[in-house]
């Protein structure tokens, strides 16, 4: 079973229905993206959105954002899901490589995420693969 990754270059009903299927397993507050809402994220050049398939079955989803500040450019990984049917088989390692290698084209010198600490796998994941945690404040305001 290989692990093929893509962007996502159009929304169509399987793509709706994925995202329907795997925002519930990272967030209990957030609804799933609509088609809109997917097209928006689709079509900004600063995004990529990658997905996962597994035997010609997505998976995985993980969001790459680039942005440029006077400081430099920014280039965060956002929403890593790996479906809990199709974990321990390398999906969120082959997705975050594939992200890594993608903002090294783009030209980034680094990448940022955050991950919440119950998420004992994933947080293993990163450090594995060569993130480092970083000694920062993360804030956050809310509406």
């Amino acid at each position: 079973m290989a692990v093929e990754i893509e962007h996502a270059r159009t929304v169509d009903e399987e793509l709706i229905a994925v995202f329907e299927r795997l925002v519930p397993q990272l967030s209990s507050s957030s609804p799933p993206p609509t088609a809109e809402q997917l097209t928006e994220i689709i079509d900004s050049p600063g995004n990529v959105l990658f997905l996962a398939r597994l035997d010609g079955e997505i998976v995985g989803t993980l969001t790459l954002v680039s942005f440029r500040t006077p400081g430099g450019l920014k280039t965060w990984i956002e929403d890593v899901i790996v479906d809990t049917s199709a974990s321990r088989q390398g999906i969120g390692e082959a997705l975050n490589r594939a992200a890594l290698d993608e903002a090294r084209r783009r030209g980034a010198k680094d990448v940022s995420l955050t991950s919440r600490p119950s998420r004992e796998a994933a947080n293993r994941l990163y450090q594995r693969i060569g993130f480092e945690r970083r000694e920062t404040n993360v804030y956050r305001y809310s509406f």
